[in-house]
């Protein structure tokens, strides 16, 4: 059963998709590889153009989600 994290409405977790990681809207895109495309130095726009499904509001909660987390 997919469930939104509090707070948090664009992350999803359900242990069926990607082990139960945090995921964006229940897609197999996970916050961990959103965080660490960005932190080898992808910009949001890059992402945004190698993943046209993403928005720019998951990505912004994605950072929020695990400057939260940490």
């Amino acid at each position: 059963m997919t469930r939104s994290v509090e707070d948090f409405p664009r992350i999803t977790v359900d242990p069926a998709v990607m082990g139960g990681k945090p995921c964006i809207r229940g897609m197999r895109v996970t916050v961990g590889m959103i965080l660490g495309e960005l932190g080898g130095g992808t910009t949001i726009d890059e992402l945004l153009a190698g993943y046209p499904y993403l928005e720019r509001a998951d990505i912004l909660e994605a950072k929020r989600y695990a400057a939260q987390s940490s």
